[in-house]
């Protein structure tokens, strides 16, 4: 019998039934791969960096699941340890952008009418470059390297979140109660972190949610072309390198690196986007 909605249907009951499958699916992953980053001896007890020349470019097996790479690692285990230091990353990079991004437009909102100035514009020229484009000119700048690779993505992604806590502290700055606060006398700083500050900081981490998967994407590519980690450290950007020489011979060699990075940067997104209607439509409520 289907189910029918009544006035005294709880309202959770209702919302919890009306999550999609796609989230849910997306929200396992998420919990996934965090367990994989975090305790990736659960998942295997096979070395990542130790080689077998006597078993290289083995395909996938039920002794290695995903086939061996060119020197005899097995490439599970390097996914699979390959999670932390490729998640890190991207986390990393998106808690430095929404540090910086947030100081950034504050520093534009309240600093008066020249910083504002200096600072948008600023933000101007940063935005009208890609983003990659801009992460790879200053990680060059930088010199290769897994905290270099962090703090360019980082910088890249700057300007969007100063953007956005620029306008909600300019809204906030100009309302009513901002205004009572200022006459009565409130200091600068307090004012910033009673009132500014949590006006600006959900949009900004529903932001950062999305751009969590982007931040992953930049690290990885970066890393692809040997700027991050440096082998033999198992990560997916530089497992895809290693691999892209062996398609034709050794598919499984990048393909399942790839795949992992697909899977979580599909999977961020979706729980990301849903986050961020759910925010919008709290506010329209």
């Amino acid at each position: 019998m289907p189910h029918t909605l009544t006035a005294d249907t709880p309202v959770g009951s209702v919302r919890r039934r009306s999550i999609r499958p796609s989230v849910a699916v997306a929200t396992g992953l998420l919990v996934l791969f965090a367990l994989i980053g975090l305790f990736p001896a659960l998942f295997t007890a096979t070395s990542p960096i130790d080689t077998d020349p006597l078993a290289a470019l083995q395909g996938p097996s039920g002794e290695h699941w995903f086939g061996t790479d060119q020197l005899g690692r097995d490439v599970f285990a390097r996914v699979v340890h390959g999670a932390r230091p490729s998640l890190l990353l991207g986390l990393g990079a998106t808690a430095i952008a929404l540090v910086g991004g947030t100081l950034w437009g504050l520093a534009a909102a309240l600093g008066g009418r020249i910083a504002d100035q200096v600072c948008m514009r600023l933000a101007d020229v940063s935005l009208s470059l890609p983003e990659l484009l801009l992460a790879l000119f200053v990680v060059t700048l930088l010199g290769r390297g897994t905290v270099n690779v962090m703090v360019a993505v980082a910088i890249a992604a700057m300007p969007g979140y100063a953007r956005l806590v620029r306008a909600q502290a300019l809204v906030v700055r100009r309302s009513g109660y901002v205004e009572a606060a200022t006459g009565l006398g409130l200091r600068r700083p307090v004012l910033i972190a009673r009132h500014v500050l949590p006006n600006a900081i959900g949009p900004l981490l529903v932001l950062g949610t999305v751009g969590f998967g982007t931040s992953l994407i930049y690290a990885s590519g970066l890393s692809f072309l040997g700027l991050g980690a440096q082998p033999p450290s198992p990560e997916w950007g530089a497992m895809l390198s290693e691999g892209r020489g062996f398609l034709e011979t050794a598919w499984w060699i990048g393909v399942f690196p790839g795949a992992a990075v697909t899977c979580a940067v599909i999977a961020v997104n979706v729980a990301g986007r849903h986050a961020r209607t759910r925010f919008a439509g709290g506010i329209a409520r």
